[in-house]
């Protein structure tokens, strides 16, 4: 799900981290999943796809924000924007398939043409799909060209055209050839205008998919035992985002290697004592998760409950300073004041990077709780909240749940973990909640 993980993950497997001796593996009978990862229930079905006609509100908004933004199209490629505005998951690497959303005006795509077929199936399903107009281009054909006659079609060659910010160069750089008159510029403050904004549906999302997550790691916590690796730490995540109907993975890391605020491909192996910092998420209906706790079996060393207690008091500070009108780094401030306060200072010293950022189908997207951003929060945006203290050759703490700003304050989709020795509390145990719920 996020590639630093996957690439953390890989670099385990590949400085020779045993795989678990608890038999992660799906569906082996020679290795069964550990007793709580077992007994977990999926959730898949509370999951509310976004429909078609919010799908065309996007549409709407997005030519609003161009028309206040004085833009004449925008020109989306593979990706979550794509996804966002259309619903059509498309991955052609190379090949050029685009779709032009103009302010005034349907819609046009450019595709290759041997993926006419499946282009058309998705398409369908979009805004407009019904009667789409669509540009088709062979393996010596150049697809600029039909971009730049589609322009021309509809007046706008000479326009101010919004590039997604994920399209690759190579394809930027063929569409100003093609159609040199046009004036190609960054389509962020209409695609991050829509996105950052979220919808009752889109909250639904990743409020069950935070729930997902941390149901998944309190299941991996009763799992844990003394002399396991982060791979196989690692590998119950997955398994009981499984279970629990999803996809779903984690970066672990243990002891010192959790002064390492993305990690160490180290191999590592879990102690009584020694702090676990695991920090992962899932996708539900392409909305995500990112949740980071702090795990340990047995008796906590008296640094780390303080440490800890920090790290908490700062995600507690960002919590109460987050709402409509106050700037983003106003919420960084509120966070880093309590741990420089606390002795771990100045600045970035301890605290190595930003409070937070935003989230949702993408795991970071705009805007950032970060020093020196003053765009102003407003309400149904949506971010992580992870304070965090390292102190390289111990270990480190990082605190995160996601947060919605509220039309009054904020709120967490998941509860605080409260202390070290209880990281999920009694009161808030999610399996609990989870076994409740299916019970009546």
């Amino acid at each position: 799900m996020v590639s630093r993980r996957n690439f953390l993950r890989a670099g385990a497997v590949a400085t020779g981290a045993v795989l678990s001796k608890q038999g992660l593996a799906q569906g082996n009978p020679v290795c069964p999943l550990a007793p709580a990862i077992a007994g977990l229930k999926s959730m898949r079905e509370r999951a509310r796809p976004i429909s078609l006609a919010e799908r065309r509100a996007r549409q709407e908004k997005a030519r609003a924000l161009m028309e206040a933004n004085g833009f004449d199209a925008i020109l989306l490629m593979e990706g979550n924007s794509l996804n966002y505005f259309t619903g059509i998951r498309w991955r052609g690497g190379e090949r050029m398939f685009t779709m032009v959303l103009p302010a005034k005006g349907a819609a046009f795509y450019v595709c290759p043409g041997f993926e006419e077929g499946r282009a058309r199936e998705q398409i369908a399903q979009a805004p407009g799909g019904e009667q789409a107009d669509m540009r088709i281009w062979q393996e010596d054909d150049s697809p600029y060209l039909r971009v730049a006659q589609g322009l021309k079609d509809r007046s706008l060659l000479t326009g101010r055209i919004g590039i997604e910010e994920s399209v690759r160069f190579v394809f930027r750089e063929g569409v100003e050839k093609a159609a040199p008159q046009a004036k190609l510029v960054s389509a962020t403050p209409v695609t991050g205008g829509c996105r950052m904004i979220k919808s009752d549906t889109e909250l639904g999302l990743m409020r069950l998919a935070s729930q997902v997550t941390l149901t998944a790691y309190e299941a991996v916590y009763r799992s844990l035992r003394d002399g396991m690796t982060q791979l196989e730490v690692s590998e119950m995540v997955e398994a009981a985002h499984h279970r629990l109907g999803f996809e779903g993975d984690a970066m672990v890391e243990v002891g010192e290697y959790t002064a390492f605020p993305h990690g160490s491909v180290e191999p590592q192996v879990i102690r009584e004592g020694v702090p676990v910092l695991i920090d992962g998420g899932c996708r539900v209906e392409g909305y995500q998760s990112d949740i980071t706790r702090i795990l340990l079996i047995g008796k906590p060393p008296e640094k780390v409950k303080k440490v800890f207690e920090i790290v908490h008091r700062a995600q507690s500070a960002a919590l109460a300073a987050a709402r409509p009108g106050v700037e983003c780094g106003a919420v960084d401030a509120a966070a880093r004041k309590v741990i420089v306060d606390a002795g771990y200072g100045p600045d970035y010293k301890f605290f190595t990077h930003r409070l937070g950022h935003g989230i949702g189908m993408d795991g970071h997207e705009w805007p950032y709780l970060v020093r020196g951003n003053t765009t102003k929060l407003a309400a149904n945006m949506t971010f992580s909240d992870e304070p965090g203290i390292y102190l390289r050759g111990e270990f480190g703490v990082r605190l995160e749940d996601d947060m919605h700003i509220t039309e009054s304050g904020a709120e967490l989709l998941t509860p605080q973990s409260p202390s070290v020795e209880e990281p999920f509390g009694a009161e808030h145990s999610a399996i609990s909640t989870q076994q409740s719920a299916e019970s009546s």
